[in-house]
């Protein structure tokens, strides 16, 4: 009998024998290493080429699972649950130390019960992706998706995907979702599912209690609040930025507060009362992205030739992450100034946005600010996230290129607040 992940084994090799559990590899090891769990409850690697024999001693059978269907329940509402990939939708089999994806309402169900008395649910996995791989064209997918859902009797959608540019793609969507009119819900984990302190379980719970009952109509994510399990937020999905590697609450609003809490009861208490609302009008699709749009971060030092490497790429938009109020710098190889000149000669829109995140570039108060923006027509970005202003840019000039620059200044999905609020600093 091939021994599989899961099995009692024993293991003869040159030097002894070891008996436990086969696992399976992780990729990082070697390929040419067994692993194996012992009765110590430590994992061992043993090199195949030093393996004379592996015995099967009892093969591994793992519970079957229920296949009972989930009945809809009257009153409830209906919410899709989209899995892109991510840790959110993957279990552990601990026997075996793998990790396994998970796509059906039953499976979601089976992690979080309370899901069933919330709303009725139906889920599907559309795509699997690290997010960090993510491109415009999974942005479109995944719109035309939510779509799909809110205009086939969908209540409201909770997308799951990878935290790393989960930000990018809320963006995206809130630019793609035309007339949108019920709630888009993006959700992940920052710890892992395996994890006592994983934060999975509870942003799922949340997102489908936003999804089922919030009346709202915008794209949000929602995540944890805090470090401890006290309540998720809502945060608008042209506010938002991941701001820590770790942290259960690592999503924060950036010059934006909060639109609601929400709690694993079911309570929602909103917060911001700025969103459009609920209404039975059909989404629609703007999904025109043009892909040769850069975000390039100025830098002390910095080689302003790069601007002519985009250039020479036929590039048709820019967004330069500026320091402070809009400033890029006048004494590095190559003025910088000169180049986006001539990046402006081109027909290249070049916006200016800000790398410090908190408050808003202006282009008046000093003498190289009004060069960008006077003698070189540059757009200031208001107080919009510099990734915000590349997922707008490359929107608006596949949406309408002769009228992105006036776009670029028209608050779509919130990404303009005209007034900067002194309580949205560091939330």
């Amino acid at each position: 009998m091939k021994p599989k992940p899961g099995d009692l084994v024993k293991v003869i090799s040159k030097d002894e024998e070891f008996e436990g559990v086969l696992l399976e590899r992780p990729e990082i090891l070697d390929k040419n290493i067994t692993v194996l769990k012992l009765d110590s409850g430590y994992n061992i690697g043993i090199d195949n080429k030093k393996i004379k024999k592996i015995e099967v001693k009892k093969a591994y059978a793992p519970k079957k699972e229920s296949k009972e269907k989930l009945k809809p329940k009257k009153g409830l509402p209906t919410v899709a649950i989209l899995s892109t990939g991510g840790t959110i939708s993957s279990r552990v089999d601990y026997r075996t130390g793998g990790v396994h994806a998970n796509y059906t309402a039953e499976d979601f169900v089976r992690m979080v019960p309370e899901l069933k008395n919330i709303a009725n649910l139906r889920a599907r996995k559309i795509m699997s992706r690290m997010s960090e791989d993510f491109t415009p064209k999974d942005w479109q997918l995944i719109a035309r998706e939510v779509a799909d859902e809110l205009n086939s009797g969908a209540d409201g959608v909770v997308v799951t995907q990878g935290t790393d540019t989960m930000h990018f793609t809320t963006a995206a969507l809130s630019f793609f979702l035309k007339g949108l009119s019920k709630p888009v819900v993006f959700t992940a984990a920052q710890r892992s599912i395996d994890r006592g302190s994983s934060d999975a379980y509870m942003n799922l719970l949340c997102s489908v209690i936003a999804a089922a009952k919030f009346d709202g109509a915008e794209v949000m994510t929602c995540m944890h609040a805090t470090t401890n399990d006290d309540y998720c937020i809502l945060i608008r999905g042209t506010k938002v930025r991941k701001m820590h590697t770790s942290r259960r609450d690592a999503f924060r609003p950036v010059n934006d507060i909060p639109l609601a809490k929400v709690y694993e009861d079911g309570r929602i208490d909103v917060v911001n009362n700025n969103f459009r609302k609920r209404s039975s009008s059909k989404t629609e699709l703007s999904t025109g992205f043009e892909e040769k749009v850069a975000l390039i971060t100025v830098y002390p030092g910095m080689d302003a030739e790069i601007i002519d490497f985009y250039l020479n790429k036929e590039y048709k938009g820019l967004v330069i992450a500026a320091t402070a109020l809009g400033h890029v710098p006048t004494s590095c190889k190559n003025e910088i100034i000169t180049h986006l000149k001539k990046a402006i000669d081109k027909k290249v829109v070049v916006v200016i946005a800000s790398q410090t995140l908190y408050g808003r570039v202006h282009p008046l108060v000093y003498t190289n600010l009004r060069k960008l923006s006077i003698e070189l027509g540059c757009i200031f970005a208001e107080d919009m996230l510099p990734e915000t202003a590349y997922v707008k840019l490359g929107w608006a000039l596949g949406h309408n290129k002769e009228k992105a620059s006036e776009l670029m200044l028209q608050n779509i999905a919130g990404e303009i607040i005209d007034r900067s609020l002194e309580d949205t600093y560091l939330y």
